[in-house]
Order: C-alpha cells, then structure tokens, then sequence
C-alpha cells in the first residue's frame, strides 16, 4: 500500500517482525515502497531495498544466520572495536548482542519526519560485557529510510562511566556490485592509508580512483566526507556521505581468502564490496557524560563509468540529511 507523504505517519510505517530465527526485527517502509530490514540481533541492516524491490546490500548465500555471530552481509555495528586493532573479539561485541528499541530516543528535527520511516534501538553493557570491558555506556542506533529511498544511521555513543573510556568505531557495509574488477572507488586519491596486508604499514594512494585487481583491506585516512562507488555495468553509483568518521575501510577478500570463509561463497567476491565509514587510526575519547556521534548516509544515483565523474564536492555541501 502506498501512502501519502502529505499524511505520512512514520509510526506507521514501523512493524516489528520475527525473522526465520524467530528474531525480532524492525520493517521500516517509505510512501513509495522502498524498505529496510534492522534485526534486534546486533542492530544489524540486513536489507535495504529500492521502490522496485532490488535489494542494495549484499548478504552471502552462505551467510549463517545462528545467533549470537554475526550475518554476513547487510551493514553491521562495529564497536567498541573495529577489526583486530585490540583485546576484543573481532569487530566488537556490538554485533552479536541482542539490542531493544530506544523508548527514550532523541527528538527528531523538525520537518525530520516527512515521508520518512525512523527506528531507533539500544544497546548497554551487561554485567559479562563489563567483566572484559569495564565502561558503562549506552550506544544508540537511529536508522531513517527517507522519502527518496536514502538510507541514514546515527549512531550515539555516551559515557555514563566514573571515568574516560576510548573506542574504535565502523558501520561494516556490504555492497553488491556486478563485477568487482569493472568497480572504481572516488574520492580517496591521493590519501594516505594503512595496509592490513602489509602489518598495517602505511602508504600513500597513487591512482586516479581505486580499482581492484587483488585482494584489499585497507584503512585510508582523513578521508573527505563524501565518496562514490561506481559500477560501470550497472550504471549506477553509491554515494556515502559521512560525519564523524574519518576513516574509509575498503575491503574485498579475492578468491583465496574467499575459499578459506566457511560463511561465504567461494566466487562471492566478484559481487562484493565492502566500504566502511570508521573511527580507528584515532580511537575516539570521551570524559564522563560526554557523548559521540557518527553518521553515514547512503544513496543509489544512476551513473555511467565513462561518463561525468560525480562532482563530490557539490554532493558534499548538499541538504541537512546529518539533522536527522
């Protein structure tokens, strides 16, 4: 059923559901019937689809549904780690604990509601969290599918601890591509990065855009608030737009890394990107009662490989999409 945004109710374009896990999970729908799929199960997006019901994240075939692990696909909540940079489990234990919905979320901006369909959800530490990572916090997911089809997540970390605590952050984003060797990456050029292949030694980008002929996972650094995915076959563009999260992990796994993944297909990582919006070279402080916020923004704009290359800096100064 469509409705109209004049009369939109982004309430009720909210239904909490039960996956094929007997998970809850959170369906949010906008007038024109695109939908986003939050599971209550590590406040992860397992899907994200457009007014024609394409699905724009990709999830493995072989993608293990078992709680507590996490899926592998959609865009995952890392924190208070992302990767192995620490002492914790990889990727924190953000993803793989059971979150509730915030009944005490922040206000929305005004005119914020306006055809659009908002979740927000909760995490605390429990009293096993705290044995292995001893700060009190509470982290607050807010997920908003607007009316043009953009997808938005605001996460906010406070410190409610008697003392400062430091943590590294990422939205682990999983995008489905045609063919990965026809992909390009813009607006990274020229940044420096640091190569989790190579020990994390650091090096300087020296293309034009990013391509891939091989494996890659790489952290670049003091990244431009906004870049473009491009591909070339389906001539279409992701733009990700970012606040709070100087960092851009890129990584694909190529086929010997793919071959060793119990939960993913062994020619998977031809249809596979990830890019990930991050906090990580520098772990974000906070004092007590201090609180961060991180913000990523997704949109799907048709493109062409050989046509205009996407104006980031224009893109970059457009709306007030981080108010939400």
């Amino acid at each position: 059923m469509r409705h109209s945004a004049a009369v939109w109710d982004y309430r009720a374009a909210t239904e909490i559901t039960k996956d094929w896990n007997g998970i809850d999970q959170v369906v949010l729908r906008n007038p024109q019937g695109a939908s986003v799929k939050v599971s209550l199960q590590g406040g992860q997006i397992t899907s994200w689809r457009n007014e024609q019901g394409e699905e724009l994240l990709f999830t493995s075939s072989k993608a293990i549904f078992k709680p507590p692990k996490s899926m592998r696909g959609g865009i995952s909540i890392c924190f208070p780690q992302f990767g192995n940079c620490g002492s914790l489990e990889h990727q924190g234990f953000a993803r793989s604990r059971n979150w509730t919905i915030d009944e005490n979320p922040p206000p929305l901006h005004p005119n914020d509601s306006h055809g659009k369909s908002i979740i927000d959800l909760l995490l605390k530490p429990s009293e096993e969290d705290l044995k292995f990572w001893p700060h009190s916090f509470e982290l607050r997911l807010r997920v908003a599918l607007a009316a043009d089809g953009d997808l938005a997540l605001i996460s906010r970390v406070r410190n409610v601890n008697g003392k400062p605590f430091s943590f590294s952050f990422g939205y682990h984003t999983h995008l489905p591509v045609s063919d990965i060797s026809e992909v390009r990456i813009e607006g990274l050029e020229t940044l420096d990065f640091l190569d989790n292949l190579c020990q994390r030694e650091r090096f300087t980008e020296q293309g034009d855009a990013i391509t891939f002929e091989s494996e890659m996972d790489r952290v670049y650094l003091s990244s431009p608030k906004v870049i473009a995915v491009l591909d070339h076959e389906r001539k279409r563009t992701y733009v990700v737009r970012k606040e709070g999260l100087p960092d851009v992990v890129v990584w694909n796994p190529w086929e010997k890394k793919s071959k060793a993944m119990t939960d993913f297909g062994d020619e998977e990582y031809k249809q596979m990107l990830c890019v990930d919006g991050a906090a990580i070279e520098r772990p974000v402080n906070l004092k007590p009662g201090e609180e961060w916020t991180g913000r990523l923004k997704l949109s799907v704009v048709p493109s062409s490989f050989c046509g205009e290359h996407l104006d980031l800096q224009r893109t970059e100064r457009r709306g007030h999409w981080m108010s939400i």
